[in-house]
């Protein structure tokens, strides 16, 4: 018989903050840029989606996910594709508390 106390515990329980973020609910494409998407209209977009991360319960739980996963899409806790790129370059600091 498998051992079963060595194997990984449920993937709910690794997810849960996800449940109480501010984006639940909100239209995904606010966080994630249409193909071609560039200049202003990024930036807006962008801007809009930091908007709702900046008051989120979570913030600190989605970033830390998404630059340890090196989540390569979207807007997550309050970091863009290219502010985790110029984290993982050391061009810019980890957001506080991650």
């Amino acid at each position: 018989m498998a051992d079963v106390s060595r194997l990984p515990g449920p993937n709910a329980d690794i997810w849960d903050w996800q449940l109480e973020g501010s984006c639940r609910g909100e239209d995904p494409g606010i966080f994630f840029h249409p193909e071609g998407e560039r200049g202003p209209a990024r930036a807006a977009r962008e801007s809009a989606a930091k908007a709702i991360c900046a008051s989120c319960p979570v913030m600190m739980q989605c970033a830390a996910h998404a630059l340890a996963v090196r989540e390569p899409y979207g807007v997550w806790g309050g970091l863009s594709e290219d502010d985790r790129d110029a984290v993982y370059a050391g061009r810019r600091d980890l957001p506080h508390a991650v």
